[in-house]
């Protein structure tokens, strides 16, 4: 492949690597005096439409992240012959790929690096972004030293979450990708990116990815195979290290971490011999007495085993305390900023909640057909009676109480809310353990009923100690 002289205005000095849909090029930004990266789309796809657009939504989506862990598009421009390209970060540190070609890392620079590269992943989550091909060529590092940082490249095959439960075209890298990925249509979350996530840091522990399937069709095989503990390949790695990895490699989603952002931190908690801590089914739900919403918090997506399959997607609170599992179609927006129980007149102080719709915006409105649940825990909550949001214009149903060992559910739900399909469900789940309520109030717009199933759903920290 011959070196072009400039790309733009950038004059270019050497190819950095190519793969099937582009080819990246380092060059000079003689104006600012720096070293870029530029992409520039494989010239056999420059007429496919669909190529097009997935490279442009590349570039959409690093500009609108904005993030230290994320490579970063500078400029964007389209040469003579129609090709896009687009201008980035130039990762002077190299790839991952290049320092596994020599071997394993050491212990503790895989665990660091593990743990940064999930937080950077996360940032992609918090858009409501799949990145869906992390693979040791797509992990990217700023230059050698102490401030070295680690940076997510490649979105070429990213996804909305919004879109996790219908892709018609199987993408990823085998040896990285989750078996569900292999799947026509198959539901993905973003327990498919702690998938990846979990198969690179075997990599960098062990010097080999966790299985070497032959093919894409052949991903899901490979990984219901048992995988051998890290510990048992590399004789240094702390046992403590082989329950963290192996639980985001679990073939099942419902069995591994529940984000990017918990992995991370069950790392960093192995890495330096801390207990990680687990979540834990309320032993039923429930909840109670009706409560209006207030602020919220958020965290990152996976769906729950038996009860939830494909089509349900699980959200975890920002303190890693709460999570919820959600129809997937629900799942468009979160948010993190925590509530306030004075809300529904109790007393006032921040505490852990979350808040995951179709459409936050239109969330204060009750009168919009948005679905969506706010998740919130207090103190303040155990054994009160909060106020009741006003569900005057709709037809109250009977109230429901649930009761399985200690845990107790009191439950009101109202339909028909204004003449439409609109409902709501006010609940107050008394855990059987620790000292704190959790409330639950429930948005559904479509006169189908899942209030059982997102109850049953929710999920608190064993560790969990509400501010309040």
């Amino acid at each position: 492949m011959s070196v072009p002289e400039r790309i733009g205005r950038y004059r270019v000095r050497r190819r950095l690597g190519s793969g099937a849909f582009a080819t990246v090029w380092l060059a000079d930004d003689e104006a600012l005096g720096t070293s870029v990266a530029v992409k520039v789309l494989a010239d056999n796809w420059t007429h496919h439409v669909d190529v097009r657009t997935r490279f442009a939504e590349e570039a959409r989506i690093l500009r609108r992240a904005e993030s230290d862990r994320l490579v970063r598009v500078l400029d964007v421009g389209e040469l003579a012959d129609g090709r896009p390209y687009l201008v980035m970060t130039y990762a002077s540190g190299g790839t991952l790929a290049e320092r596994l070609e020599t071997g394993p890392m050491p212990v503790r620079d895989a665990l660091a690096t593990a743990a940064d590269l999930a937080r950077g992943v996360a940032v992609l989550h918090g858009l409501g972004i799949i990145h869906r091909d992390l693979k040791p060529s797509n992990v990217l590092f700023t230059g050698p030293g102490t401030a070295e940082r680690v940076l997510v490249g490649d979105l070429g095959l990213a996804k909305a979450l919004a879109h996790g439960s219908g892709f018609t075209i199987i993408a990823g890298s085998p040896g990285y990708m989750a078996p569900e990925q292999a799947r026509l249509g198959g539901g993905l979350d973003v327990r498919a990116d702690v998938y990846a996530l979990g198969a690179l840091t075997y990599h960098m522990l062990t010097g080999r990815p966790p299985s070497l399937p032959a093919s894409v069709q052949a991903v899901a095989a490979a990984a219901a195979m048992p995988v051998v503990r890290p510990s048992r390949v590399r004789s240094e790695i702390p046992s403590r290290v082989d329950g963290v990895v192996l639980r985001a490699l679990n073939p099942d989603p419902a069995r591994r971490w529940p984000s990017a952002v918990a992995f991370a931190d069950a790392l960093d908690a192995a890495a330096v011999g801390r207990p990680v801590r687990r979540f834990v089914p309320l032993r039923w739900l429930a909840a109670a007495s009706v409560l209006t919403v207030v602020a919220v918090l958020v965290g990152t997506a996976w769906a729950d085993g038996p009860l939830l399959q494909s089509r349900w997607t699980r959200v975890v609170d920002a303190s890693h305390s709460l999570s919820v599992a959600v129809p997937a179609a629900w799942a468009g927006q979160v948010r993190d900023s925590g509530w306030n129980p004075q809300s529904i007149r109790l007393p006032a102080g921040r505490a852990p909640g979350l808040v995951v719709g179709a459409d936050l915006a239109a969330w204060s409105d009750p009168t919009t057909a948005v679905p969506g649940v706010f998740v919130g825990a207090s103190r303040a909550l155990r054994g009160a009676t909060p106020a009741l949001p006003d569900h005057s214009t709709c037809a109250p149903e009977p109230d429901r109480q649930y009761r399985t060992g200690s845990t107790t559910a009191a439950v009101q739900r109202w339909t028909r809310c204004g003449g439409t399909t609109i409902s709501f469900t006010e609940a107050l789940i008394t855990p059987s353990t620790g000292d704190y309520g959790i409330y639950v109030q429930i948005r559904q717009v479509d006169g189908v009923d899942h209030t059982e199933e997102i109850l049953r759903g929710v999920w608190t920290s064993e560790s969990l100690a509400p501010a309040v």
